[in-house]
């Protein structure tokens, strides 16, 4: 469990950082991310031919794991649209609706009863955007853009919760943004009559920060939350992801100075949000020891 929580935490640093090059990146977010699926897929489908590790799957399985690859492609866009029509800030605050929506969707996929404290904490979590959206209504289309986002973060790990039980992470991983790339591929072009780009091409600037994008913030990152899915909840990963904000804020703060243009009430906001994390983690602490006490024969 702890060496889960670390891998998960190392994960949540640098998905923050994504929205950092996100907005580096000049590419409209659907060309952003159809890029950024290609050189992942590329990488990581070389590195598991050349290791042999790739695996033939049937097309029933492959058609799920496709699925989940268009929730993470759609993910995706809509949170770099928040960012480009909002700013880092408040686009990585709204993904902490995630935690929120997670509890009421993994009851419903995965057949459990839903738990009123897991509610409880994503709604201190969405109160926070709320009291955000309210004092920033500049911002509308970019928050729209990430509650969307945060639909889709909340249905990642609740399927893929299922699909590592048969499958290894990097497998996974390749076959979901696979999925994806085919998907975007078809959806771009119209995607891009609604939010039409000024160019479609990267510029030398842009693939330096799609590589790192790709392999640091996408090849690594997303291998290191598939391996903590195995021993965490999906509930307590996105709930954890809801750290995300934090780093990605901080880090806003110090490349871009978006500090100078927001009010209090986002402060309270992202408040709110680290209440939530925080309960959460100290939910967890106090389930596990309980647990390791009545394995020991302390409690029975």
């Amino acid at each position: 469990m702890k060496k889960a929580l670390i891998q998960l935490h190392i994960a949540v640093f640098l998905a923050g950082f994504t929205a950092i090059l996100g907005k580096l990146i000049t590419l409209n977010e659907g060309l952003l991310v159809w890029f950024r699926l290609l050189i992942t897929v590329l990488t990581l489908g070389g590195i598991l031919l050349y290791r042999k590790q790739l695996l033939r799957i049937s097309v029933k399985e492959l058609l799920k794991i496709f699925g989940v690859g268009v929730i993470v492609a759609i993910h995706w866009v809509t949170f770099y649209g928040s960012v480009k029509y909002a700013n880092v800030s408040v686009a990585l605050v709204c993904f902490s609706a995630t935690g929120f929506f997670t509890a009421f969707f993994e009851p419903m996929i995965l057949k459990r009863r839903i738990s009123l404290i897991e509610v409880g904490l994503g709604i201190i979590a969405i109160s926070g955007i709320y009291i955000i959206f309210d004092f920033h209504p500049q911002y509308k289309v970019g928050i729209i853009f990430g509650i969307i986002s945060a639909v889709g973060s909340s249905l990642f790990p609740i399927y893929n919760k299922k699909l590592l039980l048969r499958y290894s992470p990097k497998i996974l991983t390749l076959y979901e943004l696979g999925g994806g790339l085919l998907a975007l591929t078809v959806l771009v072009p119209f995607y891009l009559i609604l939010f039409p780009a000024t160019y479609y091409m990267p510029t030398a600037t842009d693939w330096l920060w799609l590589l790192v994008l790709a392999w640091l913030c996408t090849v690594l990152s997303f291998e290191l939350q598939l391996h903590a899915l195995t021993k965490i909840s999906a509930f307590t990963a996105n709930l954890t992801y809801n750290l995300e904000p934090v780093y990605g804020i901080i880090l806003a703060f110090i490349f871009f100075k978006e500090n100078e243009n927001l009010h209090r009430q986002f402060y309270i906001g992202v408040l709110l949000i680290l209440l939530a994390v925080a309960l959460q983690m100290l939910r967890i602490y106090k389930e596990q020891r309980k647990l390791k006490m009545v394995k020991t024969g302390i409690l029975n």
